[in-house]
């Protein structure tokens, strides 16, 4: 268990589509094997230490003739950001995916004093 010690808490969220590549033939609409998207996050304002992110899918557009494989998760994880990594493999057709995500985690408050 995460315990936060700042008695401010901070809570961020949205929502990004990482890709539409039945559009322009990309690489998870036409590809094989294994395949990764990295799409940079940064928050609107710095956590004070590293937040906890939860990444999801919200929308997927996934081909029905083939198996439908996907993994994806946050990594990189900082105050100031995050990265979200999305992966297939195998025979997967992805047309697209949109994700979202929620950043919880101490905030500093105007009231701090930073003695340093």
């Amino acid at each position: 268990m995460r315990r936060i010690s700042s008695h401010m808490v901070g809570i961020e969220d949205g929502s990004i589509v990482l890709f539409s590549d039945y559009q322009d033939g990309g690489a998870m609409w036409t590809g094989h094997g294994a395949r990764e998207l990295r799409r940079v996050v940064d928050f609107s304002e710095p956590f004070r230490d590293i937040p906890v992110v939860q990444v999801s899918i919200s929308m997927w557009d996934m081909d029905q003739k083939s198996n439908q494989r996907a993994d994806i998760s946050a990594e990189m994880v900082n105050p100031e950001g995050f990265v979200i990594v999305f992966r297939t493999w195998g025979d997967t057709r992805v047309a697209r995916i949109r994700a979202d995500w929620l950043a919880i985690g101490a905030i500093g408050h105007e009231d701090d004093w930073d003695i340093g």
